[in-house]
């Protein structure tokens, strides 16, 4: 975060007419049996960078890779997402069955302006997870500007996210979908209006760890719900039954609460959970106290008396940010609590407040509850929204400022 922000040239700052943009996108979208696509948002994201391009007179060549190839397995193939690129786009989009090589050469140059060309998977070739400097120059041939619009690959120091960059020095910019990313961060961490709360869920204190430190500074109220939350409970000296628990991180526990108390940022626990004899959909559950669950039982959900505490303390900020959820929401004997804390969410939302939501399985939870646009953003990239909360400089935001 710390590099100038504030000099990103996106697209809106040129002219592309007459101009091939090679533009690095995210389309590492999920498929089903029949290769077709199951959730195009990525996609739906990088349709306002290239509909920019084309508007201006120019041209697109996207680049993108999908899941991780061993060798060059057709199920990986980018040909499937044409029909879901080009209806998205309303633009007939092409294909080139590689990404580097005379058959791409030609068929960059046959390309006409107005027209959109999708290069097949990076990932075919193992240089594009290396950084591999020669693979990064043969790519930059095929445009006469680079355009970066991946946010969700931001924080890998690949051929097409990093390296390329510095065969475009004077020609290279931010797409519209990474810098709204980088901007939405950016309010929360650095012109948040108080109060302002963070939400961190999921499994693992040692997974979030950097986060909650890297955010303490700047937030007034910190919800831990999820697995983490028993790591806490124990510390503590609570009773929490067979439920999740890292036994090794409860030192790191007490000294975060600590942490917290020197800042002035009000902790909040789950004061109740809904407990289960097993891990299933069939298990018997009942409400107890978090402190006191009996040997045997595991917390698989936050409690009723939680989700008003959480809610109270939502309905009072004026900026949020969910990473993470707060029981096993996969489940629908489980769900109820994320559930809640998303509809509290959404609720703050409408009634002013700035919410931003991250990291996969929070996102999973907005579209399963289909709250998406109830909440001010939901982030594209999960690995790469947790690097720049924990205040590291992501190599493909660096590529593009120097």
């Amino acid at each position: 975060m710390q590099d100038n922000i504030f000099d990103m040239i996106t697209v809106n700052d040129i002219d592309f007419k007459g101009k091939k943009a090679l533009i690095r996108v995210d389309f590492n979208v999920p498929l089903d049996a029949d290769f077709n696509v199951t959730d195009d948002t990525r996609i739906r994201a990088a349709k306002p960078t290239i509909l920019k391009i084309l508007e201006d007179g120019g041209s697109c060549v996207l680049m993108s890779h999908l899941g991780r190839p061993k060798n060059k397995e057709s199920e990986f193939s980018l040909q499937h997402l044409v029909k879901s690129v080009s209806n998205i786009l309303g633009v007939q989009v092409k294909f080139v069955d590689d990404c580097i090589g005379p058959k791409v050469t030609e068929a960059v140059s046959d390309l006409k302006f107005g027209e959109i060309l999708l290069l097949e998977n990076l990932r075919f070739y193992e240089e594009e997870t290396k950084g591999d400097r020669d693979f990064a120059e043969k790519l930059s041939k095929f445009g006469d500007v680079y355009v970066n619009d991946a946010f969700g690959t931001a924080h890998r120091a690949h051929a097409s996210t990093a390296i390329i960059a510095d065969f475009f020095p004077e020609n290279k910019c931010f797409g519209l979908l990474l810098a709204s990313e980088i901007e939405n961060v950016k309010k929360v961490l650095e012109n948040s209006e108080k109060p302002v709360t963070a939400i961190i869920g999921g499994a693992k204190v040692s997974s979030k760890i950097t986060i909650i430190e890297n955010i303490l500074d700047k937030i007034d109220h910190l919800i831990i719900g999820g697995g983490m939350a028993f790591t806490f409970i124990k510390a503590q000296g609570g009773k929490i039954g067979n439920s999740l628990v890292e036994e090794d991180k409860q030192e790191l526990a007490l000294e975060i609460l600590e942490e917290a108390k020197k800042k002035n940022v009000i902790v909040h626990l789950p004061v109740d959970a809904v407990i289960a004899d097993n891990f299933s959909e069939t298990a018997n559950t009942k409400i107890s106290s978090i402190k006191n669950i009996p040997n045997g039982w595991m917390g698989l959900d936050v409690g009723p008396r939680t989700n008003e505490i959480f809610g109270d303390v939502l309905a009072e900020s004026k900026t949020i940010l969910w990473n993470g959820p707060v029981g096993v929401f996969e489940m629908d004997k489980f769900a109820e609590g994320t559930k809640i804390l998303g509809q509290n969410i959404a609720k703050a939302t409408q009634n002013g407040a700035f919410s931003l939501v991250g990291g996969g399985d929070s996102v999973a939870a907005v579209h399963k509850f289909n709250l998406t646009d109830k909440v001010s953003y939901v982030s594209t990239g999960g690995g790469a929204m947790l690097e720049m909360l924990e205040g590291k400089t992501l190599p493909g935001i660096k590529a593009l400022l120097q």
